[in-house]
């Protein structure tokens, strides 16, 4: 070994002992978090990683993916060469070749080679968009973030410059493992180089050095800068959620230990939720999909994460200090996230959809709530009648529960109590009990069964809600609450499956349910009255006047993927059905989720006006809903705009009209 492969060889060896350091001191962070089970079904999560890591389908999803795509690929093929060389430099006549054999090698050279100049194409793209053109998804508070991505945007382009310098003086000093077949960017490098003149050995020495140095500042510099994703996206895709995408936590309030509920500390993240905050590209698609941010909230699920990392990155010391050098963490409300980002949030999990790296976001601003609800009962003015209603009435609005079944007056809705077992549990939800508007969604659900001939009942005056209001508000305890008595209600009865209009109540029962041992056939009304067409229980004529466009609740299609049920139903009912250019998974809020239907929207332009704005464009005069909440968004909406000539109407209602003609 020479004596520059011996210095390289001692202050490689020190780099990686001080990256290692680092890794260790991260391992330790996340050690030190709450524990949580992800260390399940591990062929799905292997092929999570190849799916969402190697082949980047999410990041493919946009057209300004291809780029990150380019430039990933490109970074694996450098490494690789790059270790090649490092290796090399310690074991004299080194090559690639003699592990993975001539041609593999070879092929392996020219990806290196041709990736190089794509990436160098790749940045200068991404430097237009970030620095010239600046979209909305990457803007941020923290003036550090853009200077960072300059930087590291220089150095991936200084690194490849080195590279091409690297291998164009190996080729003028002779090299056999480089040819124009498999280097063809490099021999032309070198061709340029060839009229300079230079000392080619001196100038490959600072070449390489060059390149080592920059590999170097990078080991050491990513922990810590925003490109820690680096490190943390591929675990993070690992040990992603692989459940329904709508479920929270469930909190034990019987542990006698706990001194608070919620989270209002670094500390009191599971390690999940700690490497969310590490897996974060700060590619601001989050930002984008979210409603609030959407309508000038001050709500963004970027810089939530973004914040909450550069808060653990100033704590780390804390979190993993004992006994007398323990400081007191310091406060993650308002410091760090601030009320109004906290109670803005319609949980329709829309950042979570568009995150490439899976991070989950809804359940750290629920997690924020509890704290809020539970231990410091701090919360807006407006839900406080809410909850209380929930404890009184059992349903969020102010009306006994003792006529929770007078929607059905004079339709001979037979009651569960009455009939002990049945095949179907019509769950009317509180919105199909109380709100005028949604009963009458719930008579036209009863009509077609009846028209089908289905046995089924309601639980009437038994059925309270079902949690998922108060769960999503941060009051656990009531959730939980209702929820244990709704299961004891649902166990005195036997029937085969829950029928349910409304997406939350549906959510509910198939995600969170089962954490309290009840786990059931539950399906939406609109797969049901789809099976009922099927079958031919049910006979539709088109309405051939019917114009109108479909809009996906959050928590039927992006949650729970029932998107092609309900189209396939109105296509049987209406003339013409029209989409929404946000649909499906990528559909946008109404503004009702995550309990903010019953509070003020008092900042920024109102959710369900935009929403309504974007169907106003399609020029139809009808929205054909399958939520309740939504039902109600857009009529509140239509009416404020003046538009009270576009009718909103639930799938059911559409279905009755066209089997009563």
């Amino acid at each position: 070994m020479t004596i520059q492969g011996i210095v390289f060889l001692v202050l490689f060896l020190a780099v990686l002992a001080v990256f290692g350091l680092i890794v260790r001191l991260l391992y330790r962070i996340l050690r030190a978090a709450k524990p949580e089970n992800r260390f399940d079904r591990w062929g799905d999560r292997i092929k999570a990683v190849l799916v969402y890591v190697c082949a980047q389908a999410r990041v493919l999803a946009k057209p300004a993916g291809l780029g990150h795509f380019v430039i990933f690929w490109g970074f694996i093929f450098i490494t690789i060469g790059t270790l090649d060389h490092m290796l090399g430099q310690v074991i004299p006549g080194f090559g690639l070749e003699r592990i993975v054999g001539r041609r593999l090698g070879s092929a392996f050279i020219l990806l290196q080679d041709v990736f190089g100049i794509l990436v160098i194409g790749a940045l200068a793209v991404a430097a237009v968009r970030r620095f010239v053109q600046k979209p909305e998804r990457l803007k941020i508070d923290d003036p550090a973030a853009p200077r960072q991505a300059a930087l590291i945007l220089a150095l991936i382009f200084v690194l490849i410059l080195f590279m091409y310098g690297l291998k164009g003086t190996e080729i003028l000093e002779g090299s056999a493992r480089l040819t124009k077949t498999n280097a063809p960017v490099s021999f032309s490098v070198a061709e340029m180089m060839r009229g300079w003149h230079m000392n080619v050995p001196l100038a490959n020495d600072v070449f390489s050095w060059g390149h080592n140095l920059v590999i170097f500042f990078f080991l050491l510099f990513i922990p810590f800068s925003k490109h820690i994703h680096i490190l943390g996206a591929i675990p993070n895709v690992f040990f992603r959620n692989l459940g329904r995408p709508g479920s929270l936590s469930h909190m034990n309030f019987e542990d006698e230990s706990a001194e608070k509920f919620g989270v209002s500390e670094l500390g009191d993240f599971t390690w999940k939720q700690t490497m969310d905050l590490c897996a974060c590209t700060e590619c601001g698609r989050c930002q984008v999909a979210c409603p609030a941010h959407a309508t000038q909230k001050p709500l963004s699920p970027f810089r939530v994460i973004h914040r909450l990392r550069a808060q653990l990155m100033r704590d780390k010391g804390g979190l993993l200090a004992k006994g007398s050098d323990v400081l007191k963490p310091a406060p993650l409300i308002p410091e760090t996230v601030s009320e109004d980002e906290i109670w803005a949030c319609t949980t329709c999990g829309a950042c979570m959809q568009e995150c490439p790296t899976f991070i989950e976001h809804v359940q750290k601003i629920v997690d924020l709530r509890r704290f809020l609800v539970l231990t410091e009962s701090r919360f807006p003015a407006e839900i406080q009648p809410v909850f209380k209603n929930m404890e009184v009435n059992y349903n969020p609005w102010a009306i006994g529960y003792s006529s929770r079944a007078d929607w059905a007056a004079g339709l001979g809705v037979p009651l569960a109590s009455e009939k002990r077992s049945f095949d179907v549990l019509f769950w009317v939800g509180c919105s199909g009990s109380f709100d005028q508007r949604a009963q009458k969604v719930s008579r036209s659900v009863v009509r077609l069964m009846q028209m089908a001939g289905i046995d089924f009942a309601i639980l009437g005056t038994e059925e309270m809600c079902c949690g998922e209001t108060a769960r999503r508000m941060g009051n656990e305890y009531l959730a939980q609450t209702q929820i244990q008595a709704n299961i004891e209600t649902l166990k005195k009865y036997k029937f085969n499956r829950i029928v349910t209009a409304c997406p939350h109540g549906l959510n509910t029962f198939l995600v969170e349910y089962p954490q309290f041992g009840l786990s059931v056939p539950v399906v939406h009304h609109s797969e049901f009255l789809l099976g009922l067409l099927s079958k031919d229980a049910l006979k539709a004529r088109r309405i051939e006047t019917l114009r109108g466009a479909y809009h996906d609740s959050c928590y039927l299609g992006r949650y729970n993927g029932v998107i092609r049920e309900p189209r396939a139903l109105l296509s049987r009912a209406a003339r013409h059905v029209a989409e929404f250019g946000r649909r499906g998974r990528s559909s946008f809020c109404c503004g009702a989720g995550g309990g903010r239907m019953w509070m003020e929207e008092t900042l920024g332009s109102r959710i369900n006006e935009d929403r309504a704005r974007e169907l106003l464009g399609l020029g139809v005069d009808h929205v054909f809903t399958a939520c309740p909440f939504c039902l109600t968004m857009f009529e509140d909406a239509l009416k404020t705009l003046g538009r009270e000539d576009v009718h909103a109407l639930d799938i059911a209602e559409v279905l009755l009209e066209a089997c009563s003609q």
